[in-house]
């Protein structure tokens, strides 16, 4: 069972943002970026290209109002997208503020944020998602 897995089936706390009965999105816990958010599918597929047609256009489609979200909520010039797919075998999409190219990185430091400044970010983020 992947961590994303763990996160879904509630085993492990994650600081969440939106979800729907097929979809997740929670802060990434060693994000690049204030606002690094992970869109997942509930489903545990491992490569995101294997995800059948419906289940790619819909999570692409919740990522973009999250990233809606991260926008109205999050100082940022856009909100970056990656899809790496190498660290965690479960389809992922990064969602991260950016404000020029280098910021979306992978090779950037981590920050290492408190509980506290997380639990504040995922509450901006999902009050501005629960209002689009």
């Amino acid at each position: 069972m992947t961590v994303f897995e763990k996160i879904v089936a509630g085993e492990i706390p994650c600081y969440k943002i939106a979800e729907t009965d097929k979809f997740l999105a929670f802060l990434d816990v060693s994000p690049i970026k204030e606002g690094h958010v992970l869109v997942i599918p509930k489903v545990a597929v491992d490569y995101i290209f294997d995800l059948d047609d419906d289940m790619y256009s819909g999570l692409t489609l919740f990522a973009k109002k999250v990233a809606n979200a991260i926008d109205a909520s999050i100082p940022c010039e856009r909100v970056g997208v990656a899809v790496v797919g190498l660290e965690v075998p479960h389809a992922h999409i990064h969602l991260i503020p950016i404000h020029e190219v280098g910021d979306v990185s992978f090779a950037n430091p981590k920050l290492n944020l408190s509980p506290e400044r997380m639990t504040e970010i995922a509450k901006t983020i999902s009050s501005a998602f629960q209002l689009a």
